[in-house]
């Protein structure tokens, strides 16, 4: 084929599709695109975030009130820990043998009660303006620190991405790799094989053709969209042919009796699948699953699935990470977007509550055994050390050797910090 025969509007329109016809590589393979231009002073950590959509009740969880009044205390009972002094639920027995390990914030405190915005400033650090999205931490994460290999840095594991688990303005080389559900029977990720009827052969054909035809619009591209699209098909190219990508995607391989003490469940197999993930390169992982938002029946919906589930997969991630050696250089984060009312509602459920919450931190070289913050007897308010999102996020960037002072610039040319200047991380945490 001569070369002729292709214009600019045609190159454009093919380089709009993958080296193998139909294949789509979701919002993956174009993720590295920019790395070699990425930078920071990487302590080489990774963070695998526990994100429990919906709001989880602090005071069926981390921060129980067993002396709280009687129209505000649930019905659970606060049982002790490994570490004297600290007690949680008595429905996350497994965590409270290791208590030891994590540090829990109970004076978590936001600003915004909606789920959509709520979930957007605690992903970003940033509360959502209009005609401005912010991106998420994981972006941030995988522009300013180099990948350590071909598999991508920032991986999400649940459904598609919400609009705050993107990379907005930086670009899409910096949006997540959807991993799905793990715990599907049937669980196989998309993009790490050949569509059917393609074989090495014929992309190699599609590959060298492709180069021609670069290498012929190059000298008439003063854009850079050459050289942007190249990078992304060679990401591509090394995903789909990483046989390290596959193994670690592949979590039929570990033992039944590891995968049953996680838990068959898409928080613990999505827990499962992050330490493999980490364990081969992956700098940040978000583990997604059931909703949190317990309107009603907060007590039996809580009893019965989302403590359990939670209970085991974190013990389980911990005990794992640790026994491996991992746990020193990866933190786990267990976030939620605000925390519940103390009020119980007429539906036997709490609502929304951004006043005072809590999160959980392990590993990653922070000191386990503590408690940061305090709330009052009803839980209503912050007491002592308030926590910021900002702050929060401050410390992990912090962790990570990215500097927080950065400033990027959006299209428009908006200048927008990584963080905003007047939050520093918490010291407790870097200590």
């Amino acid at each position: 084929m001569a070369l002729d025969y292709f214009d600019r509007r045609t190159f454009l329109r093919v380089g709009s599709l993958t080296l193998f016809g139909n294949l789509t590589y979701g919002s993956a393979l174009s993720m590295r695109a920019a790395a070699p231009a990425a930078g920071g002073d990487s302590k080489d950590l990774s963070v695998i975030l526990l994100w429990c959509a919906g709001g989880m009740s602090q005071m069926e969880t981390w921060d129980p009130k067993p002396e709280a009044d009687d129209k505000y205390r649930g019905k659970f009972k606060a049982i002790p820990t490994n570490v004297d002094g600290i007690s949680i639920s008595e429905h996350l027995p497994m965590s409270a043998k290791m208590a030891d390990k994590y540090t829990i914030i109970r004076s978590m405190t936001g600003r915004d009660a909606v789920h959509e915005s709520a979930q957007a400033f605690t992903l970003t650090g940033h509360p959502p303006l209009a005609g401005l999205l912010y991106p998420a931490a994981g972006s941030i994460i995988s522009r300013e620190l180099k990948p350590r290999n071909e598999l991508p840095p920032y991986v999400l594991t649940g459904g598609a991405a919400s609009v705050w688990e993107q990379a907005t303005f930086l670009g899409p080389q910096y949006n997540p790799f959807l991993a799905g559900n793990p715990n599907d029977p049937k669980y196989k990720v998309r993009d790490l094989d050949l569509p059917m009827g393609v074989d090495w052969a014929r992309v190699e054909r599609r590959n060298s053709l492709l180069s021609v035809a670069e290498r012929y619009f190059r000298q008439f591209d003063t854009a850079g969209v050459t050289d942007a699209m190249g990078t992304h098909y060679k990401t591509a190219l090394a995903l789909i042919s990483s046989e390290r990508a596959r193994k670690a995607f592949d979590i039929g391989a570990e033992p039944a009796s590891l995968r049953d003490r996680y838990g068959r469940t898409a928080t613990g197999q999505g827990c499962l699948l992050a330490r493999r993930l980490v364990e081969s390169g992956v700098r940040f992982v978000s583990v997604r699953a059931a909703t949190w938002d317990h309107h009603q029946e907060v007590f039996n919906n809580l009893s019965r699935t989302n403590l359990p589930e939670l209970d085991r997969a974190f013990s389980a991630l911990l005990e794992d990470l640790e026994r491996r050696g991992m746990l020193a250089t990866t933190m786990v984060i267990i976030a939620t977007e605000f925390g519940r009312t103390p009020e119980i509602n007429v539906n036997s459920g709490r609502d929304h509550w951004p006043n005072a919450y809590s999160v959980v931190v392990a590993g990653g070289g922070i000191r386990g055994g503590r408690v940061i913050g305090k709330t009052d007897r009803n839980c209503w308010a912050v007491t002592e050390r308030p926590v910021h999102v900002e702050e929060l996020l401050a410390t992990v960037y912090t962790k990570l050797g990215i500097d927080t002072t950065k400033v990027y610039a959006t299209p428009i040319g908006r200048p927008v910090r990584i963080v905003d200047e007047q939050f520093e991380p918490v010291k407790e945490l870097l200590s």
